[in-house]
């Protein structure tokens, strides 16, 4: 326990703690049996016949140098938020000045009509535009970089097939759609001077956001709303693209899409409650990995756990209590696990007061050490979880040392995440243990740079680059790339 005194707790309820343990700690054993998993579904997904990991693609085919130059536009679609920036890469390496809006997601457009959706988001930028810049009837096009956090199938750069919906959106008659033709159209409706550079995903952002000042880094990966990796990738080790005739050592980078690791539920230490996840979902049997460790998903393992232990267990936690607010689905998120993690108090005075004002629920002082313990393991699970898929993609490249960019809500404010995981890595690649507290790990984990703002601007760069270098087929046009 990291905080109250177990002793004060009675049996009954130190039971349910232990068989909580026993549910949801994942020892080294299972941690490296999931990453040799993990590396051959990898190697799968970039193979001809492909697997739950799509590894797909996005012709990103450079890191920055840092010498790149220039104004772009970047927008960002992420699942609760609309984020539009104007970035200039300035004339000093590495460096950039940045404006940013930031427009709310409303939940109806989630599920509405696909339009609705482009036109809102074609609203949001002809705001910022006029915000920033006046009458722009006038303007040149400026060229923006679309951050399009969701699974989706490139053959160029500056398109993106959705495979799917995630996040909690099922708009109908998008999946299996090229987006930039709707998001284009709705952009020439409203007269709005943009001219779309590069379709990216936040994790190919954070990775080449992340390179542009770190020249380690090697990964880039979010643990959010979502979860998901980039890395580059050889041509050469990528089958699938083998009929394109690519140079074998020409980098690509990879968006990973792991949230769909194990979707066939082979290795993931699964609980009743993650079944239950995954039933409600509007994707059921899909995004295994992710339902496991990604904040949108965190509070709802935590809520499901609290419902079980009043309704169906013996001990009958919260008896007498109206429990009605706990019973509605998704009504917690990580920052609630959050808030409870970071309780300084001994006698967990903050988290009885988040569960008064929150649920209406008033948990008595061993309720309180067994709230605390529930939210510590479900947070250690997923920073735990997380360490495996960073292990598979070092452990695919050969990598011993480098740096890995994570961005994020879980990984930057979820109390402990980033130790956890650093721990697990430890555990997993079997390093020695540190002779200097202060000493690196070889592999470490560090708060990225704005992949979805700058990666989303320096992509934009890059492929201008390429085209003004009239070499815009290495990026644009892969078919032609022979």
């Amino acid at each position: 326990m990291e905080a109250g005194s177990f002793a004060d707790v009675p049996q009954d309820l130190r039971k349910e703690i232990e068989q909580l343990e026993t549910l949801f700690t994942v020892d080294t054993t299972k941690l490296k049996q999931i990453t040799d998993h993990f590396v051959k579904e990898l190697e799968k997904g970039l193979s001809v016949e492909g697997g739950s990991i799509p590894m797909n693609p996005t012709w990103v085919m450079s890191f920055p140098s840092g010498y790149e130059t220039g104004t772009y536009l970047a927008l960002d679609m992420g699942g609760t938020n609309l984020r539009v920036c104007q970035i200039t890469l300035t004339e000093q390496k590495s460096e950039f000045d940045i404006i940013q809006s930031k427009y709310r997601m409303p939940e109806e457009l989630k599920t509405g009509e696909a339009d609705e959706l482009w036109e809102y988001i074609a609203d949001c930028l002809m705001q910022f535009l006029h915000n920033h810049h006046g009458d722009i009837s006038k303007m040149e096009k400026l060229p923006l970089g679309f951050t399009f956090s969701y699974p989706a199938t490139q053959n160029y750069v500056d398109e993106g097939v959705l495979q799917r919906w995630t996040k909690g959106f099922d708009i109908a008659g998008v999946e299996g759609h090229n987006v930039v033709p709707m998001f284009e159209a709705a952009l020439a409706r409203r007269g709005v001077p943009i001219k779309l550079s590069a379709l990216i995903n936040d994790t190919t952002g954070t990775l080449i956001a992340s390179a542009y000042t770190d020249n380690k880094m090697k990964i880039g990966c979010i643990f959010g709303t979502g979860c998901n990796a980039a890395y580059m990738e050889d041509c050469g080790s990528i089958p699938k693209l083998a009929h394109l005739n690519l140079p074998p050592e020409t980098p690509m980078a990879i968006n990973c899409e792991w949230g769909a690791f194990d979707n066939e539920h082979k290795v993931l230490p699964r609980t009743p409650y993650d079944v239950i996840i995954d039933k409600d979902s509007p994707r059921p049997g899909q995004q295994a990995f992710e339902k496991m460790i990604a904040g949108l998903y965190l509070g709802e393992v935590f809520r499901l756990v609290m419902v079980d232990l009043h309704d169906n267990r013996e001990t009958h936690i919260f008896p007498g209590q109206d429990v009605s607010k706990l019973r509605k689905a998704y009504t917690l998120d990580s920052s609630f696990l959050s808030a409870i993690e970071e309780d300084p108090f001994e006698n967990l005075s903050e988290t009885f007061d988040l569960f008064q004002s929150k649920l209406g629920i008033q948990p008595s002082g061993p309720e309180l050490e067994l709230i605390r313990r529930t939210a510590e393991l479900i947070g250690t699970r997923a920073a735990r979880l997380s360490a495996c898929g960073v292990s598979a993609i070092s452990i695919k490249k050969g990598y011993k040392t480098c740096h890995v960019g994570a961005d994020g809500s879980v990984f930057n404010k979820y109390p402990h995440f980033k130790a956890r995981g650093a721990q697990a890595l430890r555990e997993i690649l079997d390093w020695p243990e540190k002779q200097d507290p202060g000493e690196d790990d070889p592999i470490e984990i560090l708060a990225a740079e704005d992949g979805s703002g700058v990666g989303a601007a320096l992509i934009a760069a890059l492929t201008l680059e390429r085209v003004k270098a009239g070499n815009m087929h290495g990026i644009l046009h892969p078919e032609n790339f022979r």
